[in-house]
């Protein structure tokens, strides 16, 4: 077996480097989104043993909707990428490209067995630049094909050093080749076909036997005229251990798929629901289509699914043609290879066996598979056509008439190719540019269309995403997804009606349930969430809630396991009023899945409705073991513990806090409320730090502003206060407890008795009844000496309020004024005037605890206000339009905020009494 130089592998990394550089600059898209970005499975909390519980794209094994392809050892080279770079594209595209040189090396030392030096750095060449493989490289979920192809080519030179002198047993690179086959099926599962490949290569390569040889000593053993040779026993015997190793591996596979197919729509692969013939035309067809990717890769998609190819249902299609050609040209080589001795057909034998037995899985053969055609798969199978392609050209290139332009011919395909591979990249550069090049090669599959319109709906471009939605109904019209996809666009363009309409054709489109028959077989799972998505919408009408919990019934009744019906269900109980329904809800839907943060964060906005608040916490703090960055249950528990009034739990709340505006450095409402617990702690410089981050991030926060001037009033900086008054007031002119803050502060600290006058008198023409802005305009009025007014307006403030003793007290003390004024009017002002100085210093001190009050009461009253906003549900998986559901506001947690609230409201009464 020859080494490969370190001449030969820099010039692999050379070319493999200059064909795919540009695809470090590509992000993730298609299958990429749901194996990498929506897969927790990367995320460092999610435990190890997941990796070997769940399926490649993080959904565990044993529920229906996996799509059933295990592996993890691919999946645990996501992991460490995200470990170190997180979700950084780059590192992703950039160790795929590392592994794709890797592949290529070992390739060429693989061809170094059946091909002369020259010919295998040709055929690993080809193989480095073959445009074929950009989905498998470039694609960052294709590490799958990198990975099982290195331990697949790996466990095949193993094979090849266990034939020992005088055709002895080695059996310790059989070993390693069991190991090495096992490794490679948890890349991929096409891995365990090299255990085929390396029969093949026993056999016919190692004991060198032809199909003639074999067939003649089986003719004479079973006439009885000979005995099987010792070699061939020993042949026997090494196949016996790789096919028991390998059976050992089936079984052990389907164990872990638990003896379950993953369900595929009639859309993913048309031709495995056809009546015969048109299954059968079709699955061979298909075949030649793959051989022709390989021979002219001019017209690559991602996608060739749904109406791609279409059905082969007659005998007399012409395609079938090109199927009997293929048959033909593929027989004649097996021939020729099985037939005739000498390194051409061993050569030609071993590169059939790489193309044929790789590609088995994939082929519709044994089970159906989700796709129709698939660039990936190719990926080994490429490796057989390159070395038959740099064989002939060995051929080609020792006849001296034929040199010249066999390597003219080889420059071409080598420097086309590159340029191919290169352009290519770029159309995985994002979604938009993937599939919209998918559509220049074929306008016939829905899926494309509806991927276009997906990728514009990522960037909130609703109305051109609209046509291409609209567009893959017209192309597939029984598509539900396609109808499911117009319906949700509409909604997002807040056209309620034809929403209703396009789900409503979805819905149509249904099976119809037949008792006895399982349901879920018939239909993909996602397609239920049309259910979902339609009483989403209608519940919008207060008038058809009972309607929209039908539909969520209907789906449950379909799916018994169908969680997110049991979340939405949930979601919508408690909008009825149904919070002992929805606790049953959530539950349910808590036996299907326990390590689902967001049911917990709903189970806990429950108890908060039950008014039991310990247990909503806990729940709380479940959501946050499972996902400590899950953004509302950091909020929503931290509001809680401050509602609480338990001084011991806000260093924990300031901490939650500080890791939600960590996560969301641009919500207002964090800052908010970090400024709200300050206030509790009485550390005024913190609180005034908070708001002003909170008001720079949203200069019209309502609350913000009211308590910073708030604050301001109680920290003797009532000056300052002033100008962000004037900006609570621009923006919330009928702010009617900001007018009267200002208007204490205009009379008692700048003397501006107009402007506290205005102020009052704006209270009353928004509420003729406010008693506390009546009486202060009573306090204007004697401070403009106009007893007579100031007595009027104070009896018919104590009209308003006839318990109120203050006011009376101040009535009379208006009242003795008037009659005291007369020839000694000015002597009788001392007194008087003494007296209404000590009442209003009493009124300052009440005002000084009413304001130390307010820094906790009423910042919680405006907290709560606002914060009853920031209450999302359960964040929908089935609605992509909607991720933020609403719910109630978080009501009153203990009495004694009540209690305080009710002792603000009367020291806000006296508010400038004198």
């Amino acid at each position: 077996m020859a080494d490969v130089s370190l001449k030969e592998a820099a010039l692999i990394v050379g070319v493999v480097a200059a064909c795919y550089w540009n695809s470090l600059f590509c992000g993730f898209v298609f299958d990429d989104v749901s194996a990498i970005l929506d897969n927790k499975d990367l995320h460092p909390s999610t435990p190890l043993r997941n990796l070997f519980q769940n399926d490649f794209w993080g959904t565990p094994m044993s529920e229906e909707r996996s799509h059933k392809s295990y592996r993890p050892l691919t999946v645990l080279t996501f992991r460490l990428n995200y470990l170190f770079s997180e979700l950084n594209a780059v590192s992703y595209h950039f160790l795929n490209l590392v592994f794709h040189v890797v592949v290529c090396i070992v390739f060429l030392k693989v061809c170094k067995l059946f091909l002369d030096n020259r010919s295998s750095v040709v055929a690993s060449l080809l193989f480095a630049v073959h445009p074929i493989h950009t989905e498998a490289v470039t694609g960052v979920v294709g590490r799958a094909e990198l990975l099982s192809s290195i331990f697949f080519l790996a466990a095949f030179l193993s094979y090849t050093k266990s034939k020992g002198p005088d055709n002895t047993i080695v059996w310790t690179p059989i070993a390693v080749t069991v190991f090495l086959v096992a490794v490679a099926t948890l890349c991929k599962e096409q891995g365990i076909t090299v255990v085929g490949i390396c029969c093949v290569y026993e056999v016919f390569i190692a004991q060198g036997y032809t199909l003639p040889a074999l067939l003649d000593t089986a003719v004479q053993i079973l006439r009885g005229k000979g005995s099987i040779p010792f070699s061939m026993l020993q042949t026997l015997l090494k196949l016996i251990v790789l096919m028991f190793s390998t059976l050992l591996l089936v079984v052990v596979r389907v164990q872990v798929i638990q003896s379950q197919l993953p369900v595929f729509t009639r859309f993913d692969n048309p031709a495995a629901v056809s009546p015969s013939p048109a299954r059968q035309l079709t699955f061979n067809y298909l075949l030649p289509v793959n051989a022709w990717l390989l021979l002219n890769p001019s017209e690559l998609c991602c996608d060739w699914t749904m109406g791609t190819i279409p059905l082969v249902e007659s005998l007399l299609d012409v395609r079938n043609i090109a199927t009997l050609t293929f048959f033909c040209f593929l027989g004649s080589l097996m021939v020729f290879s099985l037939r005739y001795p000498g390194d051409s057909s061993k050569t030609v034998l071993m590169a059939l066996c790489l193309i044929v037995l790789p590609f088995i899985p994939a082929s519709n053969l044994f089970f159906p598979v989700g796709f129709v055609v698939a660039e990936r798969v190719l990926y080994v199978p490429s490796m057989g056509f390159c070395i038959l392609v740099a064989h002939g050209w060995k051929k080609l290139s020792t006849k001296s008439v034929l040199r010249k332009i066999s390597w003219v011919c080889l420059a071409a395909v080598l420097f086309t190719h590159a340029l191919k591979t290169l352009h290519r990249n770029w159309d995985w550069e994002s979604e938009y540019t993937l599939f919209m090049s998918a559509l220049k090669v074929n306008k016939n599959n829905a899926k494309l269309w509806n991927n276009v319109g997906h990728a514009l709906e990522n960037e909130k471009n609703f109305e051109r995403a609209l046509q291409f939605f609209i567009q893959a109904t017209q192309v597939q019209p029984d598509d539900i997804g396609a109808h499911m996809n117009v319906g949700r666009t509409y909604k997002n363009l807040n056209k309620t009606k034809e929403a209703e309409e396009s789900y409503m054709i979805a819905k149509s489109l249904m099976p119809q349930i037949i008792p006895g028959k399982k349901y879920a077989a018939r239909v993909a799972p996602n397609h239920l969430n049309v259910y979902i998505n339609l009483a989403n919408l209608i519940r919008a009408n207060e008038s058809r809630l009972e309607e929209a919990d039908q539909l969520y019934r209907q789906a449950i009744s379909m799916r018994p396991d169908f969680k997110q019906a049991y979340i939405s269900r949930g979601e919508l109980l408690l909008k009825m009023n149904k919070p002992l329904k929805a606790k049953e809800a959530y539950l349910r839907a808590l036996e299907l899945d326990r390590t689902n943060a967001d049911l917990w964060y709903n189970l806990a906005i429950v108890y908060i409705e039950l008014k039991d608040p310990t247990e909503a916490l806990k729940n709380f703090n479940r959501a946050l073991e499972l996902n400590p960055t899950h953004k509302l249950a950091l909020f929503n528990s931290a509001l809680l513990m401050q509602e609480s009034g338990d001084a011991r739990l806000r260093p924990e709340a300031k901490q939650r806090l500080l890791h939600y505006v960590k996560e969301e450095p641009q919500d207002s409402n964090g800052y908010f409320n970090l400024g709200m617990l300050a206030m509790d702690d009485k550390k005024d410089m913190e609180a005034e730090a908070w708001m002003k981050k909170a008001i720079r991030l949203q200069p019209n926060f309502r609350s913000a502003l009211f308590n910073l001037a708030l604050l301001y009033s109680q920290t003797g900086k009532e000056l300052m206060a002033l100008p962000v008054l004037e900006d609570l007031l621009r923006y919330y002119p009928d702010h009617t407890k900001g007018l009267i803050l200002k208007g204490d502060i205009l009379m008692n600290q700048k003397k501006d008795i107009v402007g506290a006058k205005m102020c009052f008198e704006k209270i009353l023409e928004l509420d003729p009844n406010n008693v506390q802005g009546k009486h202060n305009l009573c306090v204007v009025y004697f401070e403009e000496k106009d007893l007579i007014k100031a007595e009027k307006c104070l009896v018919e403030t104590l009209a308003l309020a006839p318990h109120e003793e203050y006011i009376q007290r101040h009535l009379n003390i208006v009242r003795s004024k008037i009659a005291s004024l007369g020839a000694v009017e000015q002597s009788s002002l001392p007194s008087d005037g003494t007296a209404a100085t000590e009442a209003k210093k009493k009124s300052v001190q009440n005002l000084k605890e009413a304001k130390s009050e307010k820094a906790t009461t009423q910042s919680t009253a405006d907290n709560k206000e606002h914060s009853k906003n920031k209450k999302l549900t359960e964040k929908s998986s089935v609605d992509k339009e909607t991720p933020k559901k609403s719910t109630k506001e978080i009501k009153d947690i203990e009495k004694k905020r009540v209690a305080a609230l009710k002792r603000l409201e009367e020291i806000e009464r006296i508010l400038n009494g004198e």
